[in-house]
Formats: structure tokens, sequence, C-alpha cells
């Protein structure tokens, strides 16, 4: 019994997390004004990746580094997806959820941000949360 209630705050602290993180990332676009221009940049794609990590691991027992993998796939092929243009796609990328979930332009630089921003996640994760015990 002890498990699940571990196996459930777990889950609802990643949930937080990655609401946190969306939150932080909206604030951010929203306020661009109030940083640094090249922080403005990468922190987009940085947080995008934080928050995958964090949905990811509210679904799944995964180990940590198959996780950090696992993420770091999904965000590289949601950028190189960039790079297809057919008018179906590029009319959902033109409206704000289709901008903020598949981007708008291929950038070798947001492929360093998705890096960034998983191994961030994945060091929170195994030193904060999980504390080097590996996935349960």
């Amino acid at each position: 019994m002890r498990y699940n209630i571990i196996t459930r705050n777990k889950r609802l602290l990643y949930i937080t997390i990655a609401a946190i993180t969306i939150g932080t990332g909206l604030f951010i676009r929203i306020k661009k004004h109030l940083f640094p221009g090249v922080f403005n940049l990468y922190a987009g794609d940085a947080l995008y990746a934080v928050m995958m990590y964090f949905l990811v691991s509210a679904i799944t027992k995964k180990h940590l580094l198959l996780k950090a993998i696992i993420i770091l796939a999904v965000c590289y092929a949601i950028e190189f997806s960039q790079l297809y243009k057919v008018a179906w796609i590029e009319t959902i990328r033109q409206t704000l959820p289709g901008k903020l979930v598949l981007g708008s332009g291929f950038l070798y630089t947001d492929l360093v941000s998705y890096a960034i921003g998983t191994a961030f996640a994945f060091f929170v994760d195994y030193l904060l949360i999980d504390k080097g015990q590996g996935a349960r």
C-alpha cells in the first residue's frame, strides 16, 4: 500500500512541476521585455523539454535515463518536423497552440536548448525527486 501512495505523490509532483514549467514559459513569452534577448531566444525550447520530461514522468515508470533519451528524441523529432512544409501543417503552426506545440521554424540552436532542458529536468529528477534510487 505504501508503494501506491509514493507513486501517486510522485505523479502529482511531476504534474505540478510540468504545470509550473508551462506557466513559467508563458510568463517569459508574455513578459519578454523583462529578460535579456539571448534568454528569450533559448528559454522557451529548454522549458518545453523540461515540461515534456515531467509530463512523461507522470505517466510512465521508465528509468530516468531512458525517459531523458525519449524526451530528447521527441523534441528533436518535433524540431526536424519543422522542415516538413505542407499547407495543412503550416496552417496548424500559425495558430497559437500549434506554434507552442509544433514550433514554427527549424533552428539548430533549438536542438541545443532541448538538450539543456532535458539534462536539467533529468538532474532535478535524479537529485531532488528520485534521489538516485532509479525508476520504481
